[in-house]
């Protein structure tokens, strides 16, 4: 990315699609209902955006469904689907500058994370499923000689992916690339909150390949187009990342229908466990602040919990407090800028809230706890940092969603596995310990999809990312997320 982007000019001249994507076409709600889409950059209006409900999301599951049935996807050569999708790679990557602007007004983040960051992970997801396509083999059982048992993994059919708008386009990509490798048809319903990449996206999949009513996009509320979805009867799997609580109602969606398959990718409170022979207390104190600052703490894996080992506590606080320093908010269309806005006016209250609570349930507010920047009329909080807590308070039980740091010391390896798994949630783990014994019995002991030990970096596409407990099941990214859009066939055949 060139320095000398005007990133502000570039926004001047952006065309937001704002229609819903069925059946390969454009097209307004059918009650003709509209939603402001406002930028938390600056309070802007970008966009009146269609505002699906539940006759919309059945015109998209009609035009899935056909397109489905009529194997214009699902039956082409795995080599073919191969090329498509690479293409549509190659066209993400085109236009990567736009689809970062979107991201960065629709939601906030700084453009130079929306850029370098998102736009090439979504452009590495996509490609990566599309080579992985004629990749795959079917089984063989093993039988007596007088049959032959075939195992083959068939699509699922069609596909609803909900999707949250912290990450709008890779947490979509996560879904949607496995499910078409696979041979699915896709309706995705972004969040209410983050819509216009996802729609500017739905045309670069036609372009690419894509046949009409393979990759549908409603846009819509979670009550209304996000229910639908979850409820419809001829949708046959459901993939959701956000909230624990959402995710609970589309269990009870599922239920309540037609038992669709549903994978589930919710809440998290990560424990970034930081004992005193840590091979480098500067790195792993830049990783608690990148950890918890990054994306203005609105991660799902974000490590909100710090546990410190008592006898380095003071050091290393103030060495995280140090770093945390340079997250300030600023102009997320600044290149230098590395913390930009909360996503709206809601979330922004929800973290002050909590922020609040803190402060009466007695945690000492050691940096920030502000909101900022208010003259611009966007959305931003300082980081910030409690010392003093303890497990039970809100703050360190709370999925926050916010740039909010929770310090709890322990003393021994035992207690940091206790309050590490005290929690409903079990998303992720961070440990940094030089002793390797350590890592490996600390790593099995974690209830946890994913332990990192001394890096905050859980790896790349090609590895699995999900949770344990009330943080959902089913795995996102690597060969293993094929599971939640194929089912398995045994064909049984007797022989002579």
């Amino acid at each position: 990315m060139s320095a000398a982007i005007d990133w502000r000019a570039e926004a001047s001249r952006l065309a937001f699609r704002h229609q819903a994507f069925i059946g390969g076409t454009f097209a307004d709600a059918a009650s003709g209902k509209t939603f402001a889409c406002t930028s938390p950059v600056d309070g802007a209006v970008l966009a009146q955006i269609a505002a699906c409900d539940a006759e919309d999301v059945d015109r998209a599951v009609k035009a899935a469904r056909a397109a489905f049935d009529d194997g214009v996807w699902a039956n082409e050569a795995p080599r073919t689907r191969k090329r498509v999708l690479v293409r549509f790679a190659e066209l993400i990557q085109k236009n990567a500058n736009e689809l970062a602007l979107l991201e960065t007004l629709d939601m906030g983040k700084p453009i130079l994370n929306a850029r370098h960051g998102d736009l090439r992970a979504v452009t590495e997801c996509v490609r990566w499923y599309g080579e992985a396509i004629d990749k795959l083999y079917d089984e063989i059982a093993p039988t007596p000689r007088n049959a032959l048992a075939l195992i083959t993994r068939e699509p699922i059919g069609v596909v609803g992916a909900v999707v949250p708008w912290n990450f709008p386009l890779l947490m979509a990509a996560w879904k949607f690339s496995p499910a078409l490798a696979a041979g699915n048809s896709v309706v995705l319903k972004p969040a209410e909150q983050s819509p216009l990449s996802a729609l500017r996206i739905a045309e670069l999949a036609v372009e690419a390949g894509i046949p009409p009513g393979v990759f549908n996009v409603v846009p819509g509320f979670g009550e209304t187009a996000g229910q639908a979805l979850g409820r419809h009867m001829d949708v046959d799997a459901l993939t959701f990342t956000g909230s624990t609580e959402v995710g609970k109602l589309f269990l009870k969606y599922a239920a309540e229908s037609n038992m669709k398959s549903v994978s589930l990718e919710c809440g998290g409170k990560t424990p970034n466990i930081v004992f005193a022979d840590a091979p480098d207390l500067d790195d792993a104190a830049k990783g608690a602040a990148d950890g918890i600052f990054y994306n203005s703490g609105q991660v799902c894996d974000a490590a909100s919990r710090l546990l410190v080992e008592d006898s380095i506590h003071d050091e290393f606080l103030s060495k995280v407090t140090a770093f945390a320093k340079r997250y300030q908010p600023g102009d997320p269309l600044n290149e230098r800028t590395q913390m930009g806005a909360m996503v709206d006016g809601t979330q922004t209250q929800r973290v002050l809230g909590f922020i609040n609570a803190g402060k009466n349930e007695g945690a000492k507010l050691a940096l920030g706890g502000k909101q900022v920047r208010q003259e611009t009329g966007g959305y931003y909080i300082e980081p910030t940092i409690f010392d003093g807590v303890d497990n039970q308070m809100s703050i360190a039980r709370e999925e926050i969603f916010g740039p909010v740091l929770s310090t709890i010391t322990f003393r021994t390896e035992e207690e940091a596995i206790l309050l590490a798994n005290d929690s409903k949630y079990g998303l992720e783990a961070n440990l940094w310990t030089n002793d390797l014994s350590k890592a490996h019995s600390m790593a099995r002991a974690l209830r946890a999809g994913t332990v990192t030990v001394n890096t905050r970096d859980g790896g790349g596409i090609e590895v699995p990312f999900g949770g344990y407990k009330q943080s959902g099941y089913g795995r996102d990214k690597s060969l293993h997320a094929f599971h939640k859009y194929t089912q398995l066939k045994t064909t049984y055949i007797k022989i002579g």
